[in-house]
């Protein structure tokens, strides 16, 4: 049902592999320059005819697309199991969270806004409407192949922009994929193209600079971010930016351990650890620190490693050998500043990408581990005495995406998320993401928001026409 883009001699090919099993999964097109700039073309025309598409229409479109995912979920999450790596219970879930993008935009699709109202000095009328911006630039990471995809093409066509999808090289069926599906749900030729070129960076560029882009939206690295953002600067072109995180995971003295192990397990496995919203740094309260640690650790030993498609498995391998070395590397320094490995710590002995769960105490509130973001199931631990006098720690990095904070009492719960410098708290609870909710960061973590009426916003611009009666 998913195919891979037609091969040429002349064209190169990019090998899709399994990163549990190393075998190949399918080829696709590597993008040249002309092909993403005919591309841009391609979706210029097109935005002529599609923003004039009613909403009602577009609407229809998206929602035959969300029933046609929930039909094919099964296969849609095989084939990101195949290519990404992650275990099948984590791609099914993906699969309902991308497809509920356009559901949710199918119904946002109809209610962009508008206003008329008299000018105070009562001489003449404002007339606010909302345009779609334009031809918009996709760029989406790997972790979430099919729901990255989703969160920006869903408010795109909703608005009535057409998009570019740049995918990730690591998982680019999953994107053909999706594309697929919208074609199927009655999207015209032209609205929605995918490019894949690797390396990407002179192609991205060439696009921004065409003139003919008028949006971008990636997901990716604060690092790859700043530099889209300069590139960006020169076209002024509209941008928003989901980036890194850095979530800390703060357990307060009056916590209910239980449901805070609940959380954490939520919060730093889910998709592996591969996420922006994983927890990342973990802050216990000394007076429940024994306890969490014993009841953490043993959730995360009882994970199984493997091949995500086999029964009983419950932790798929990273995705790619460097991201493995990556994970492989943090650990090892942060042993070396002398954390205590309660549990995992190694890589798997089968070949495969995988690492184990990992549980890292007696961690310095200074160690390297601490200051990026791990994206991979290692999960350490800072003993502190003092929720309130600790706020700096929670707060002293570049990022500002998402905090977990478990705490008995719902008043000190929402003063303290008061405090947290980030764009999502999640208050008792292990998981923030929802397509009804505004999803972004501050400080280094993004412009913008996704997700909720925020994220059909930013692919519209405002236009205000004087007028008298």
């Amino acid at each position: 049902m998913f195919s891979a883009q037609c091969q040429t001699d002349a064209v190169t090919k990019i090998e899709v592999s399994n990163p549990a099993t190393g075998a190949i999964v399918g080829h696709v097109d590597n993008s040249s320059l002309e092909d993403c700039l005919t591309a841009v073309d391609r979706a210029h025309d097109a935005f002529i005819t599609w923003r004039r598409v009613l909403p009602r229409q577009r609407a229809e479109m998206l929602r035959r697309a969300y029933d046609l995912m929930m039909a094919e979920q099964k296969a849609l999450a095989t084939l990101i199991v195949q290519e990404n790596g992650k275990v099948l219970s984590d791609a099914m879930a993906e699969v309902a969270y991308a497809a509920e993008f356009f559901r949710w935009f199918s119904e946002e699709a109809v209610r962009i806004d508008g206003d008329l109202r008299h000018a105070p000095n009562g001489d003449y009328w404002f007339a606010v409407t909302r345009e779609p911006v334009g031809v918009s630039l996709l760029i989406t990471p790997w972790n979430f192949p099919a729901a990255m995809a989703t969160r920006k093409i869903g408010p795109a066509l909703a608005a009535g922009c057409t998009v570019v999808l740049k995918a990730a090289t690591e998982t680019p069926l999953t994107a053909l994929a999706i594309a697929d599906v919208l074609a199927r749900a009655g999207v015209p030729d032209g609205v929605v193209n995918v490019v894949t070129p690797d390396p990407p960076g002179e192609a991205v560029a060439a696009m921004l600079a065409g003139g003919k882009v008028r949006k971008l939206s990636f997901t990716g690295s604060t690092r790859v971010g700043a530099l889209l953002l300069a590139q960006a600067a020169d076209r002024v072109i509209n941008c928003s930016m989901e980036l890194g995180g850095n979530a800390p995971f703060i357990v307060c003295d009056d916590a209910d351990v239980d449901a805070a192990v609940d959380g954490a397990m939520l919060a730093k496995m889910r998709n592996g650890g591969a996420a922006c919203t994983a927890a990342n740094r973990f802050y216990v309260h000394e007076k429940v620190a024994g306890e969490f640690v014993d009841k953490f650790t043993a959730r995360m030993s009882s994970l199984v490693l493997g091949d995500g498609l086999t029964d009983g498995v419950t932790l798929g391998p990273l995705v790619s050998r460097a991201q493995h070395q990556r994970v492989v590397g943090v650990v090892q320094q942060a042993i070396a500043e002398g954390a205590v490995v309660q549990c995992g710590g190694k890589a798997a002995d089968d070949g495969s990408f995988g690492y184990h769960a990992t549980v890292l105490t007696n961690v310095s509130p200074t160690a390297t581990i601490l200051k990026d973001e791990v994206f991979g199931p290692v999960a350490p631990i800072v003993v502190v005495d003092d929720i309130e006098r600790s706020m700096e720690l929670f707060n002293g990095v570049e990022h500002g995406l998402v905090s977990y904070l478990y705490t008995g009492d719902t008043a000190r719960g929402l003063r303290l998320a008061g405090q947290l410098e980030t764009g999502m708290v999640g208050l008792n609870r292990g998981l923030v993401s929802d397509p009804a909710a505004p999803f972004g960061g501050v400080k280094a973590s993004g412009l913008g928001r996704e997700g909720a009426h925020e994220g059909l916003l930013a692919f519209l611009e405002t236009k205000y026409v004087a007028t008298q009666w």
